[in-house]
Protein backbone atom coordinates (compact mmCIF):
# COMPACT_ATOMS: atom_id res chain seq x y z
CA UNK A 1 0.00 0.00 0.00
CA UNK A 2 1.50 2.98 -1.06
CA UNK A 3 1.25 6.31 1.25
CA UNK A 4 2.20 10.01 0.92
CA UNK A 5 2.80 12.62 3.37
CA UNK A 6 1.72 16.59 1.64
CA UNK A 7 3.66 19.56 3.38
CA UNK A 8 5.07 22.13 0.70
CA UNK A 9 8.89 22.14 0.95
CA UNK A 10 9.33 25.71 0.76
CA UNK A 11 6.62 26.28 3.86
CA UNK A 12 7.68 26.36 7.63
CA UNK A 13 4.21 25.28 8.67
CA UNK A 14 2.11 26.44 11.84
CA UNK A 15 3.43 25.44 15.14
CA UNK A 16 0.25 22.83 15.72
CA UNK A 17 -0.33 20.42 13.02
CA UNK A 18 -1.38 16.57 12.92
CA UNK A 19 -1.40 13.62 10.59
CA UNK A 20 -4.63 12.00 9.05
CA UNK A 21 -5.53 9.32 6.84
CA UNK A 22 -7.31 9.34 3.64
CA UNK A 23 -8.64 7.01 1.10
CA UNK A 24 -8.53 8.60 -1.80
CA UNK A 25 -9.97 6.06 -3.85
CA UNK A 26 -11.99 3.24 -2.55
CA UNK A 27 -10.90 0.43 -5.55
CA UNK A 28 -9.20 -2.00 -4.37
CA UNK A 29 -5.02 -1.85 -4.84
CA UNK A 30 -4.94 1.99 -4.84
CA UNK A 31 -3.15 4.26 -2.89
CA UNK A 32 -4.05 5.87 0.57
CA UNK A 33 -2.63 9.39 1.24
CA UNK A 34 -1.38 10.19 4.27
CA UNK A 35 -2.13 14.01 4.42
CA UNK A 36 -0.89 16.50 6.82
CA UNK A 37 -3.75 18.49 8.58
CA UNK A 38 -1.97 21.80 10.15
CA UNK A 39 -4.23 23.20 13.07
CA UNK A 40 -4.63 27.46 13.72
CA UNK A 41 -6.32 29.38 14.78
CA UNK A 42 -7.30 31.49 12.10
CA UNK A 43 -6.11 30.92 7.87
CA UNK A 44 -6.30 33.44 5.85
CA UNK A 45 -6.43 32.68 2.43
CA UNK A 46 -4.48 35.96 0.01
CA UNK A 47 -1.59 38.19 0.82
CA UNK A 48 -2.64 41.72 -1.11
CA UNK A 49 -3.77 44.64 0.76
CA UNK A 50 -6.78 42.81 2.52
CA UNK A 51 -4.66 39.71 3.78
CA UNK A 52 -1.53 42.02 4.71
CA UNK A 53 -4.01 44.19 6.81
CA UNK A 54 -5.69 41.32 8.28
CA UNK A 55 -2.59 39.19 9.22
CA UNK A 56 -1.40 42.29 11.06
CA UNK A 57 -3.98 42.65 12.80
CA UNK A 58 -4.27 39.01 13.80
CA UNK A 59 -0.08 39.53 14.80
CA UNK A 60 -0.90 42.25 17.21
CA UNK A 61 -4.21 40.11 19.22
CA UNK A 62 -1.85 37.03 19.72
CA UNK A 63 -3.44 34.85 17.37
CA UNK A 64 -2.03 31.72 15.92
CA UNK A 65 -2.17 32.08 12.24
CA UNK A 66 -1.31 31.27 8.78
CA UNK A 67 -1.43 33.33 5.56
CA UNK A 68 -1.85 31.28 2.39
CA UNK A 69 -0.88 32.94 -1.24
CA UNK A 70 -1.06 31.48 -4.41
CA UNK A 71 1.06 34.15 -5.68
CA UNK A 72 5.08 33.05 -6.24
CA UNK A 73 6.30 36.40 -4.93
CA UNK A 74 4.50 39.03 -2.75
CA UNK A 75 2.73 41.76 -4.17
CA UNK A 76 -0.84 40.51 -4.45
CA UNK A 77 -2.27 40.98 -7.62
CA UNK A 78 -0.29 44.32 -8.43
CA UNK A 79 3.08 41.87 -9.57
CA UNK A 80 0.52 41.06 -12.41
CA UNK A 81 -0.77 44.49 -13.52
CA UNK A 82 0.45 45.75 -16.97
CA UNK A 83 4.07 47.18 -17.23
CA UNK A 84 3.05 49.98 -18.60
CA UNK A 85 0.74 51.60 -15.62
CA UNK A 86 2.91 53.94 -13.75
CA UNK A 87 2.07 54.96 -10.15
CA UNK A 88 1.21 58.32 -11.64
CA UNK A 89 -1.93 56.70 -12.93
CA UNK A 90 -2.32 54.26 -9.94
CA UNK A 91 -6.22 54.81 -8.90
CA UNK A 92 -5.22 55.86 -5.07
CA UNK A 93 -3.07 54.03 -2.85
CA UNK A 94 -3.29 54.06 1.43
CA UNK A 95 -0.50 52.71 3.73
CA UNK A 96 -1.02 49.12 4.68
CA UNK A 97 -2.01 49.66 9.11
CA UNK A 98 1.51 50.30 10.74
CA UNK A 99 4.07 51.22 8.18
CA UNK A 100 4.32 54.04 5.77
CA UNK A 101 4.77 53.98 2.27
CA UNK A 102 7.11 55.37 0.66
CA UNK A 103 5.93 57.44 -2.00
CA UNK A 104 7.90 56.56 -5.20
CA UNK A 105 8.03 58.35 -8.69
CA UNK A 106 5.47 59.32 -10.32
CA UNK A 107 6.99 57.34 -13.44
CA UNK A 108 7.78 54.07 -11.39
CA UNK A 109 6.24 50.79 -12.15
CA UNK A 110 3.27 50.05 -10.29
CA UNK A 111 3.78 46.48 -10.50
CA UNK A 112 7.49 46.84 -8.75
CA UNK A 113 7.12 49.68 -6.65
CA UNK A 114 3.97 48.48 -4.64
CA UNK A 115 4.88 44.55 -4.46
CA UNK A 116 8.55 45.33 -2.90
CA UNK A 117 6.48 47.59 -0.55
CA UNK A 118 4.25 44.68 0.62
CA UNK A 119 7.20 42.78 0.64
CA UNK A 120 9.30 44.83 3.30
CA UNK A 121 5.87 44.51 5.09
CA UNK A 122 5.86 41.45 5.24
CA UNK A 123 9.38 41.28 6.42
CA UNK A 124 9.01 43.82 9.12
CA UNK A 125 6.09 42.53 10.72
CA UNK A 126 7.48 38.64 10.29
CA UNK A 127 3.99 37.38 9.16
CA UNK A 128 3.97 33.87 8.48
CA UNK A 129 2.58 33.32 5.01
CA UNK A 130 3.33 30.74 3.04
CA UNK A 131 3.56 30.56 -0.55
CA UNK A 132 2.60 29.36 -3.64
CA UNK A 133 -0.15 27.43 -1.79
CA UNK A 134 -3.13 27.18 -4.04
CA UNK A 135 -6.38 26.48 -2.10
CA UNK A 136 -9.22 24.63 -4.32
CA UNK A 137 -11.66 24.78 -1.14
CA UNK A 138 -12.67 25.31 1.87
CA UNK A 139 -15.52 22.65 3.95
CA UNK A 140 -17.06 22.26 7.18
CA UNK A 141 -15.89 19.37 9.47
CA UNK A 142 -17.99 17.68 11.56
CA UNK A 143 -16.58 19.40 14.77
CA UNK A 144 -16.98 23.28 13.35
CA UNK A 145 -14.03 24.29 12.27
CA UNK A 146 -13.11 24.70 8.68
CA UNK A 147 -11.13 22.50 6.34
CA UNK A 148 -8.97 24.74 3.98
CA UNK A 149 -7.56 22.26 1.24
CA UNK A 150 -4.98 23.31 -1.46
CA UNK A 151 -2.07 21.77 -3.51
CA UNK A 152 0.06 21.73 -0.47
CA UNK A 153 -1.95 19.77 1.94
CA UNK A 154 -4.90 20.69 4.42
CA UNK A 155 -5.27 23.25 7.03
CA UNK A 156 -8.04 22.96 9.77
CA UNK A 157 -9.11 26.38 11.58
CA UNK A 158 -11.96 27.88 13.86
CA UNK A 159 -12.09 30.81 11.56
CA UNK A 160 -11.28 31.92 8.11
CA UNK A 161 -10.33 34.84 6.28
CA UNK A 162 -10.89 35.40 2.84
CA UNK A 163 -9.24 37.96 0.85
CA UNK A 164 -8.16 36.28 -2.38
CA UNK A 165 -9.51 39.42 -4.06
CA UNK A 166 -10.47 39.72 -7.88
CA UNK A 167 -7.44 39.65 -10.08
CA UNK A 168 -8.01 35.87 -10.73
CA UNK A 169 -11.35 36.12 -12.11
CA UNK A 170 -11.69 38.90 -15.08
CA UNK A 171 -15.29 39.50 -16.19
CA UNK A 172 -16.04 38.56 -20.28
CA UNK A 173 -19.32 39.95 -21.25
CA UNK A 174 -20.97 37.65 -24.29
CA UNK A 175 -21.59 39.24 -27.76
CA UNK A 176 -23.52 37.57 -30.37
CA UNK A 177 -21.14 36.93 -32.68
CA UNK A 178 -18.44 36.92 -30.70
CA UNK A 179 -16.88 33.71 -31.39
CA UNK A 180 -16.40 34.74 -35.27
CA UNK A 181 -14.13 37.36 -34.58
CA UNK A 182 -10.63 37.23 -36.72
CA UNK A 183 -8.83 39.42 -34.77
CA UNK A 184 -7.35 39.25 -30.91
CA UNK A 185 -9.68 39.75 -28.25
CA UNK A 186 -7.98 39.72 -24.69
CA UNK A 187 -9.02 41.38 -21.44
CA UNK A 188 -7.41 43.69 -19.24
CA UNK A 189 -5.52 41.02 -16.43
CA UNK A 190 -3.69 40.47 -19.80
CA UNK A 191 -3.00 43.32 -21.46
CA UNK A 192 0.67 43.37 -21.83
CA UNK A 193 1.19 47.92 -22.40
CA UNK A 194 0.88 49.42 -25.80
CA UNK A 195 3.48 47.97 -27.80
CA UNK A 196 2.64 45.14 -29.56
CA UNK A 197 -0.36 46.99 -30.94
CA UNK A 198 1.59 49.61 -32.58
CA UNK A 199 -0.82 50.65 -36.10
CA UNK A 200 -3.45 48.42 -34.94
CA UNK A 201 -7.11 49.75 -35.08
CA UNK A 202 -7.91 48.89 -31.15
CA UNK A 203 -11.25 48.73 -29.61
CA UNK A 204 -11.33 49.12 -25.83
CA UNK A 205 -14.63 48.28 -23.91
CA UNK A 206 -15.12 49.51 -20.54
CA UNK A 207 -15.71 52.25 -18.61
CA UNK A 208 -13.44 52.18 -15.59
CA UNK A 209 -10.01 53.63 -14.78
CA UNK A 210 -8.57 50.28 -15.97
CA UNK A 211 -10.18 51.38 -19.99
CA UNK A 212 -9.01 54.74 -19.76
CA UNK A 213 -5.53 54.22 -18.62
CA UNK A 214 -5.38 51.43 -21.35
CA UNK A 215 -6.82 53.48 -24.16
CA UNK A 216 -4.38 56.95 -23.61
CA UNK A 217 -1.50 55.06 -24.13
CA UNK A 218 -2.81 52.80 -26.56
CA UNK A 219 -3.68 56.06 -28.30
CA UNK A 220 -0.15 57.36 -28.80
CA UNK A 221 0.42 54.30 -30.94
CA UNK A 222 -2.48 52.64 -32.43
CA UNK A 223 -5.75 53.57 -33.90
CA UNK A 224 -8.34 53.40 -30.76
CA UNK A 225 -11.74 53.88 -30.29
CA UNK A 226 -14.02 53.44 -26.92
CA UNK A 227 -17.26 52.15 -26.21
CA UNK A 228 -19.12 52.00 -22.71
CA UNK A 229 -22.62 50.72 -21.79
CA UNK A 230 -22.71 53.70 -20.00
CA UNK A 231 -21.96 57.54 -20.33
CA UNK A 232 -18.39 57.38 -18.19
CA UNK A 233 -18.50 60.14 -14.66
CA UNK A 234 -15.42 61.76 -14.38
CA UNK A 235 -14.70 63.29 -11.14
CA UNK A 236 -12.42 66.84 -10.12
CA UNK A 237 -10.14 66.95 -7.30
CA UNK A 238 -8.42 64.37 -5.43
CA UNK A 239 -9.57 60.92 -4.35
CA UNK A 240 -9.48 61.79 -0.43
CA UNK A 241 -9.91 59.18 2.34
CA UNK A 242 -13.07 61.06 3.23
CA UNK A 243 -14.17 60.88 -0.04
CA UNK A 244 -13.51 56.81 -0.47
CA UNK A 245 -15.59 56.37 2.87
CA UNK A 246 -18.44 58.21 1.76
CA UNK A 247 -18.31 55.38 -1.56
CA UNK A 248 -17.76 52.49 0.62
CA UNK A 249 -20.01 52.99 2.78
CA UNK A 250 -22.49 53.10 -0.97
CA UNK A 251 -21.24 49.23 -1.58
CA UNK A 252 -21.36 48.27 2.07
CA UNK A 253 -25.17 48.57 1.73
CA UNK A 254 -25.54 46.41 -1.15
CA UNK A 255 -23.37 43.47 0.19
CA UNK A 256 -25.55 43.50 3.86
CA UNK A 257 -28.46 43.28 1.83
CA UNK A 258 -27.02 40.00 0.07
CA UNK A 259 -26.43 41.63 -3.11
CA UNK A 260 -23.45 41.36 -5.51
CA UNK A 261 -21.33 43.77 -5.09
CA UNK A 262 -20.87 46.87 -7.67
CA UNK A 263 -16.99 47.70 -7.88
CA UNK A 264 -15.61 50.87 -5.48
CA UNK A 265 -13.29 51.84 -7.82
CA UNK A 266 -16.24 52.02 -11.05
CA UNK A 267 -18.21 54.07 -7.86
CA UNK A 268 -15.63 56.39 -7.31
CA UNK A 269 -15.93 58.27 -10.59
CA UNK A 270 -13.04 58.66 -12.84
CA UNK A 271 -10.32 60.80 -12.16
CA UNK A 272 -9.89 64.32 -14.44
CA UNK A 273 -6.14 64.31 -14.84
CA UNK A 274 -4.30 66.76 -17.02
CA UNK A 275 -3.77 63.51 -19.20
CA UNK A 276 -7.60 62.85 -19.26
CA UNK A 277 -8.14 66.57 -19.23
CA UNK A 278 -5.95 66.57 -22.48
CA UNK A 279 -7.07 63.32 -24.03
CA UNK A 280 -10.73 64.81 -23.41
CA UNK A 281 -9.56 67.79 -26.07
CA UNK A 282 -8.12 65.74 -28.78
CA UNK A 283 -10.49 63.45 -28.84
CA UNK A 284 -9.18 60.44 -27.56
CA UNK A 285 -11.98 60.10 -24.98
CA UNK A 286 -15.11 60.45 -27.25
CA UNK A 287 -16.94 57.58 -26.30
CA UNK A 288 -19.29 55.41 -28.23
CA UNK A 289 -22.24 53.58 -27.18
CA UNK A 290 -22.06 49.95 -26.73
CA UNK A 291 -22.37 48.27 -29.64
CA UNK A 292 -25.02 45.28 -30.69
CA UNK A 293 -23.30 42.40 -32.02
CA UNK A 294 -19.52 41.10 -33.04
CA UNK A 295 -18.59 40.53 -36.74
CA UNK A 296 -15.26 38.68 -38.58
CA UNK A 297 -13.86 41.54 -38.99
CA UNK A 298 -15.36 44.18 -36.27
CA UNK A 299 -18.37 45.00 -34.46
CA UNK A 300 -21.85 46.31 -35.42
CA UNK A 301 -24.19 48.36 -34.04
CA UNK A 302 -27.89 48.22 -33.71
CA UNK A 303 -28.53 51.17 -36.55
CA UNK A 304 -26.47 49.06 -39.00
CA UNK A 305 -23.49 51.08 -38.69
CA UNK A 306 -20.09 48.96 -38.20
CA UNK A 307 -16.37 49.50 -37.92
CA UNK A 308 -13.43 47.35 -38.60
CA UNK A 309 -11.49 46.31 -35.71
CA UNK A 310 -8.40 44.69 -35.56
CA UNK A 311 -8.29 44.15 -31.44
CA UNK A 312 -10.85 44.40 -29.18
CA UNK A 313 -9.19 44.67 -25.80
CA UNK A 314 -11.88 44.20 -22.62
CA UNK A 315 -11.73 46.33 -19.91
CA UNK A 316 -14.87 45.01 -18.42
CA UNK A 317 -13.52 44.63 -14.91
CA UNK A 318 -13.46 41.37 -12.60
CA UNK A 319 -15.48 39.24 -10.21
CA UNK A 320 -14.91 38.43 -6.86
CA UNK A 321 -12.62 35.16 -6.41
CA UNK A 322 -14.57 33.28 -4.28
CA UNK A 323 -15.28 29.55 -6.01
CA UNK A 324 -13.14 27.89 -3.60
CA UNK A 325 -15.52 28.66 -0.67
CA UNK A 326 -19.07 27.68 -3.15
CA UNK A 327 -19.16 24.19 -0.44
CA UNK A 328 -19.76 26.27 2.76
CA UNK A 329 -23.36 27.47 0.61
CA UNK A 330 -22.75 30.92 1.10
CA UNK A 331 -24.73 32.72 -1.39
CA UNK A 332 -28.05 34.36 -0.68
CA UNK A 333 -31.51 34.44 -3.41
CA UNK A 334 -30.22 37.69 -4.36
CA UNK A 335 -26.87 36.04 -6.39
CA UNK A 336 -24.68 37.97 -3.31
CA UNK A 337 -22.87 37.17 -0.13
CA UNK A 338 -24.67 38.80 3.44
CA UNK A 339 -22.00 40.48 5.00
CA UNK A 340 -21.94 42.52 8.12
CA UNK A 341 -18.62 44.12 9.11
CA UNK A 342 -16.61 41.25 6.80
CA UNK A 343 -18.59 38.32 8.77
CA UNK A 344 -20.27 36.51 6.47
CA UNK A 345 -23.91 36.13 8.21
CA UNK A 346 -24.87 32.94 6.82
CA UNK A 347 -21.34 31.49 8.31
CA UNK A 348 -20.10 33.53 11.06
CA UNK A 349 -16.94 32.08 10.92
CA UNK A 350 -16.10 33.37 7.78
CA UNK A 351 -14.52 36.77 6.73
CA UNK A 352 -14.63 37.94 3.68
CA UNK A 353 -12.41 40.96 3.79
CA UNK A 354 -11.63 43.06 -0.07
CA UNK A 355 -15.18 41.79 -0.82
CA UNK A 356 -17.41 44.33 -1.48
CA UNK A 357 -16.81 47.49 0.63
CA UNK A 358 -13.30 46.60 1.24
CA UNK A 359 -12.14 45.87 -2.67
CA UNK A 360 -10.18 49.30 -2.09
CA UNK A 361 -6.41 50.29 -0.66
CA UNK A 362 -8.34 52.22 2.13
CA UNK A 363 -11.78 49.97 2.71
CA UNK A 364 -8.95 46.89 3.05
CA UNK A 365 -7.34 48.47 5.96
CA UNK A 366 -10.00 49.10 8.02
CA UNK A 367 -11.93 45.52 7.05
CA UNK A 368 -8.56 43.99 8.59
CA UNK A 369 -9.29 45.32 11.81
CA UNK A 370 -12.66 45.10 11.95
CA UNK A 371 -12.37 41.97 10.84
CA UNK A 372 -10.25 40.82 13.73
CA UNK A 373 -11.80 42.58 16.48
CA UNK A 374 -14.83 40.02 15.42
CA UNK A 375 -12.75 36.88 15.50
CA UNK A 376 -11.59 37.98 18.92
CA UNK A 377 -15.43 37.98 19.74
CA UNK A 378 -15.99 34.59 17.83
CA UNK A 379 -13.07 32.54 19.25
CA UNK A 380 -13.43 33.78 23.05
CA UNK A 381 -16.93 35.56 23.64
CA UNK A 382 -15.88 36.23 27.15
CA UNK A 383 -12.62 37.91 26.51
CA UNK A 384 -14.46 39.76 24.08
Amino acid sequence: MASQVLISASATPPRRWRCGVRDTRKQPGHAVVAVIVRDADVVVIGAGQAGLSSAYFLRRAGLDFVVLDAGNAPGGAWQHRWPTLRMATVHGIFDLPGMHFPEPGPDEPANTAIPAYFAAYEEEFDLPILRPVHVDTVKSTVDNRVLVSGDEGEWSARALVNATGTWTKPFWPRYPGQETFRGRQLHTAGYPGPAEFAGQRVLVVGGGSSAVQALLELAEVADTTWVTRREPVFRDGPFTQEYGRMIIAEVDARVRAGLPPTSVVGATGLARTPAVLAAEKSGVLRRLPMFSRVTPDGVAWPDGSAQDIDVILWATGWRAALDHLAPLGLRGPGGGIAVEDTQVVADPRIFLVGYGPSASTVGANRAGRAAVHRIRALLDPVAA
